[in-house]
């Protein structure tokens, strides 16, 4: 029996002259585990949105959704609480209280359970979902993970049928958003939970659910089983990108037979398949050693009797490269951006940029030319009402960009979805012309190809001289751009190497290629080293 039944479904947002979702038909069965992908800006959270009553906007919308046969409207607000849960992308907008074990509670009380049955469910959810250790934390004292965690089990308290997420692990580093995803699955097969995901992390969900529905300019274009899809799919689609690595290294080298999709099964296709055991390809370096950012022995705490965020941090990056930081949630890095941008200033230790202090560039000529920064929190740098006043005077940048932003000129900025707002947040970073340009997760809710272009304008700004520190938790786009990268732990740098030699050198912070391929043939980290070695894709 279908859960959710979508007919002939469009919407249109106010002021637009296209449609976000445009005559969708999908039907939803209980217990499916679905997972949404599509380019930014494809429609994917307007439809979200649209199955949860509560974040519905009725004005443009044509066309039918029920639930349970019946129309999702008919559905009061504490059914809809009861049945459809909902987990947005950003964890600090879903919390709405002060204390882990309130947060769980919070749903149940609303619903007027006993408090006997709120402490039962309480106690079950929080033992399920490891939260026990941290039962009676602040929610303000989370890691990023943690947070998520906690908003995936304070809406499964209340027992849904339907689960819907929207880019859940978009602020997740690799290791927690595969373990949510983990989570996730095993909800899945234990509860008979629905699942149904927005996603652009393909490699942990795509061996797990059971169909991928594809959404481009508000249409659905595939809707099937993830292999069914891939074996379906050629090297010159444009839905190539949202397949897994397994799968792209298969279909670009022009592999025949069943496609993989998990790296346990690339490792048996590449082991079977490859005709050569190292590559020849290499990757551009930066051939400058003159430092532009230095950082030495810095400590920085939020709070004079807290603990230090920033050990001893030391780095230098040199002029005219793209420097990847990666690391954990939690671990410091964007408390690191901050401190290399003047945003927060260290309690102890040296920051330099160009050989000269941070403290000596005065009225404001730090940020006149010197440095930008791009926040992990962009809808903090929107002042404005629509995205044409936010983009005024940076047309000399827009005329660089490979995005076109013009059908967002229009828009609010808080109407766009995540990807389109990291886009206009970035060109507003650009603005001044920096010479350094710190960016603390660009890549953040970017569909693929929008990802591989914005590789593209990092490399030809580096090529114009620009050097670049990219704060990031997507591994796969710091290994097609950056020139080195570095581990962050414990407050300073743990492991710092050329990129080849990090994704080579690790373990779990690595690309799926390089856990793929090891053992196998050496130095092998991307999808297109990965297709020459078996005799095929682009060297």
């Amino acid at each position: 029996m279908a859960v959710f039944t979508l007919r002939k479904l469009s919407f249109s947002y106010p002021n637009s002259d296209h449609k976000a979702l445009d005559k969708v038909n999908i039907a939803v069965d209980q217990g499916e585990f679905i997972t949404l992908v599509g380019p930014t800006g494809s429609g994917k959270s307007t439809l979200l949105r649209l199955l949860k009553p509560e974040l519905m906007q009725n004005d443009e919308m044509t066309g039918e959704i029920l639930f349970h046969e019946k129309p999702i409207n008919a559905l009061d607000a504490r059914e809809s609480a009861a049945k459809i849960g909902y987990v947005a992308q950003h964890p600090e907008e879903q919390i709405v209280t002060d204390k882990v074990w309130h947060e769980l509670a919070f749903t149940l009380e609303n619903l007027g359970q006993k408090q006997a049955e709120i402490a039962r469910r309480v106690a079950e959810t929080a033992a399920y979902f490891g939260i026990a250790p941290w039962y009676r934390k602040r929610t303000s004292e989370l890691s990023g993970g943690q947070k998520q965690l906690l908003n995936l089990a304070a809406v499964m308290v209340a027992e849904p049928e339907v689960l819907i997420l929207d880019e859940p692990t978009a602020q997740l580093d690799p290791i927690e958003a595969a373990r949510f995803v983990d989570t996730l699955y095993k909800l899945n097969r234990e509860t008979g939970v629905t699942v149904i995901i927005s996603e652009h992390r393909a490699e942990e969900l795509l061996p797990l659910c059971d169909r991928m529905i594809v959404l481009d300019q508000g249409k659905v274009v595939c809707d099937d089983a993830p292999r069914v899809i891939a074996q379906k799919i050629d090297r010159n689609s444009p839905y190539l990108p949202y397949l897994t690595a397994a799968a792209r290294v298969f279909i670009q080298s022009g592999s025949q037979g069943t496609c993989p999709l998990s790296v346990r099964e690339g490792r048996q296709f590449f082991k079977q398949t490859a005709v050569s055991k190292e590559t020849t390809i290499s990757q551009a370096q930066a051939e400058s050693t003159t430092a532009a950012l230095e950082l030495k022995d810095v400590f920085f705490r939020y709070e004079k009797d807290g603990a230090d965020i920033l050990n001893g941090l030391s780095m230098t990056v040199n002029e005219g490269e793209i420097f990847a930081v990666l690391g954990a949630n939690g671990c410091g890095k964007s408390t690191a951006a901050a401190v290399m941008a003047g945003v927060r200033k260290p309690y102890s230790g040296k920051v330099k940029l160009f050989g000269k202090a941070l403290r000596e560039y005065k009225n404001g000529t730090l940020y006149q030319g010197n440095l930008s920064m791009l926040p992990q929190d962009v809808e903090s740098v929107f002042l404005r009402a629509t995205v044409r006043e936010e983009l005024k005077g940076c047309e000399a940048v827009i005329e660089k960009l490979p995005f076109d932003l013009s059908p967002l000129y229009d828009r609010h900025p808080y109407d766009l979805s995540g990807g389109e707002r990291q886009l206009a947040a970035l060109c507003k970073a650009l603005k001044n012309q920096p010479r350094v340009l710190i960016l603390d997760e660009p890549s953040k809710g970017l569909d693929p190809d929008s990802k591989e272009r914005l590789g593209e304008l990092l490399r030809a700004l580096k090529a114009d001289g620009m050097t670049i520190v990219l704060i990031s938790h997507d591994i796969e786009f710091a290994a097609g751009c950056a020139d080195r990268c570095a581990l962050f732990f414990d407050g300073g740098i743990a492991a710092c190497e050329d990129t080849a030699d990090f994704m080579n050198g690790n373990r779990y912070y690595t690309t799926a290629v390089s856990r793929m391929t090891r053992g196998i043939c050496r130095n092998i980290y991307t999808v297109d080293a990965a297709a020459v070695m078996i005799g095929g894709g682009r060297s």
